[in-house]
């Protein structure tokens, strides 16, 4: 993207080894982020040929595509999971060893250097345990990719509650179509990368492009020469209990990361001068060894008053629901851009990653053509096929704000009926953010609800009906099914031809597809 005049920032990203990035040392890392002291280089050292490394819970999202590029590395990887899905059938295919059971005995036969976990399996599994007994390295996923990020010279990490996802695979397309042949760690499937994860061809550990999980303070174990915060929303309120603790999080993340990095800030986030005032308070001086670039629309304001760096300006959808806008830098028209999917919070997803691919150097024309291939990251608003006629979509969509956004970018859309159906995630999510759950489909004539998806909590006090028998009250229209499969029956029945059919959820999802008779999530739909 051509530099404007005025423009006071260098074009390249920063890099480890680059003189004026400093690494924050670990005894201040500690202090800010109440952690143990992690020997990350250790960690990264058994990422090596030869090395055994077994992955405890590696059908997961990010299990899978962590044990995807330590095979690439050429350690010898294994797992378990009690949960064969089509990830676990492709680590198979690559040659990976995959139980599809949890036992001691598997530790013994491989007798790894390096045990992997997800925070989803808990200390009396019996892997971990076993592993224990012999002695043998056990790291959380978090603390795993965190050594990971510290083999790469250029690492951008992209977080926020919302949005991490779809940002950093257009980010992925960009720098790809560019010819930066990127490394890529992505929190969903992506149909251009055939997984989760995509490897570098030509450039081996130069440049990582990956998402940061606030989940359980997990991104405190990363460190990047740029970060990307997309917004601030409370979210998983088993580990925030107020929007407060949230931000404070994401503060101590920032106030880690090393001197000298580029900080690329949303300025539509009405946090964000909070969020810059803790990062002050807790380590003063540290924002001043940071580049700070903002992105945003024209109308937002940076907590200093200035528009963002980047900015777009004059929205308009066409009669697909589909947005256009105009790009500016430094207040400088670059170019028209467009997007395949609906919605002004893919815009502002886009927005961000235009910021990270314009610092790396991406000519606009490979900026816009990537935006117009990209079919969005699986579950993210994905078009999953047919049924009866209309069309469907799924979601991720499992926090009140993205349940509304998304509702949003459905109704950009051409349809004869709009049916909006929702499954909610977790029962603590629920009751926490019960009154915006509520407020966020009140006007949804009906919304169709199927019973709480908890895989993990043991408190069920808490059930879909209760938010249904609550807009009830308020006026408007819900409808209680206790099982996906209900839901789906009543769906067969009352869907048409040029319907929508919007289906929201984690497990809902699979709706879609029995609907739709999809099959293979990796390849499109005509």
């Amino acid at each position: 993207m051509k530099k404007t005049s005025d423009d006071k920032r260098g074009q390249a990203l920063p890099s480890f080894g680059d003189r004026d990035l400093t690494r924050t040392p670990a005894a201040i890392l500690a202090s800010l982020t109440g952690i143990q002291p992690v020997d990350y280089a250790a960690v990264a050292s058994l990422i090596a040929p030869g090395k055994r490394i077994f992955f405890v819970g590696i059908g997961g999202i990010s299990m899978c595509g962590l044990a995807e590029m330590a095979h690439a590395e050429g350690a010898r990887c294994a797992g378990s999971d009690p949960h064969p899905n089509a990830r676990t059938a492709y680590l198979e295919k690559l040659g990976l060893t995959i139980h599809h059971y949890h036992e001691a005995g598997h530790i013994d036969r491989q007798m790894p250097d390096l045990v992997v976990y997800s925070k989803a399996v808990f200390d009396d599994n019996p892997e971990r345990m076993r592993a224990a007994e012999l002695g043998i390295l056990c790291v959380e996923r978090a603390v795993f990719l965190g050594a990971i990020n510290r083999l790469f010279r250029t690492v951008v990490n992209i977080s926020g509650t919302n949005g991490k996802s779809t940002s950093t695979a257009m980010c992925a397309l960009m720098l790809i179509q560019a010819g930066l042949d990127p490394t890529v760690h992505l929190g969903a499937e992506l149909i251009d990368f055939q997984s989760t994860v995509r490897l570098s061809r030509t450039r081996p550990r130069q440049l990582l492009l990956s998402e940061a999980c606030e989940f359980k303070e997990g991104f405190f174990h990363y460190e990047g020469t740029a970060t990307v915060i997309l917004n601030l929303v409370h979210d998983h309120i088993d580990s925030y209990r107020t929007p407060q603790d949230l931000v404070f999080a994401f503060a101590r993340y920032i106030a880690i990361q090393p001197g000298g990095s580029s900080l690329i800030l949303a300025a539509y986030e009405p946090e964000m001068g909070s969020l810059l005032r803790m990062v002050d308070e807790l380590r003063p001086g540290h924002l001043d060894s940071l580049d700070l670039i903002w992105f945003g629309s024209s109308r937002d304001r940076t907590p200093c008053g200035q528009k963002p760096d980047y900015y777009y300006d004059k929205l308009r959808y066409d009669n697909q629901g589909q947005p256009s806008f105009n790009l500016f830098k430094q207040g400088v028209f670059v170019t028209e851009l467009s997007l395949a999917i609906p919605g002004e919070f893919n815009v502002q997803n886009a927005m961000a990653a235009v910021a990270v691919a314009d610092l790396a150097g991406v000519e606009a024309g490979d900026i816009k053509e990537a935006l117009l291939s990209f079919r969005g990251a699986e579950g993210r608003f994905t078009r999953v096929g047919r049924f009866k006629g209309a069309e469907v979509i799924i979601d991720y969509a499992h926090h009140p704000s993205a349940v509304r956004a998304t509702i949003e970018a459905a109704r950009h859309l051409p349809a004869k009926r709009l049916w909006i159906c929702f499954q909610p995630l977790t029962h603590s999510r629920v009751r926490g953010f019960f009154d915006e759950f509520v407020d966020s489909m009140l006007d949804v004539d009906p919304i169709m609800m199927s019973e709480i998806y908890d895989d993990r909590e043991k408190d069920k006090s808490i059930s879909s009906r209760d938010l249904c028998d609550r807009i009830n009250q308020l006026g408007g229209r819900a409808e209680f099914y206790p099982t996906n499969e209900a839901l789906e029956a009543h769906l067969r029945e009352i869907v048409g031809p040029g319907d929508v059919l919007l289906i929201m959820g984690v497990d809902l999802r699979n709706v879609g597809d029995r609907l739709t008779g999809r099959i293979d999530h990796m390849k499109p739909v005509p």
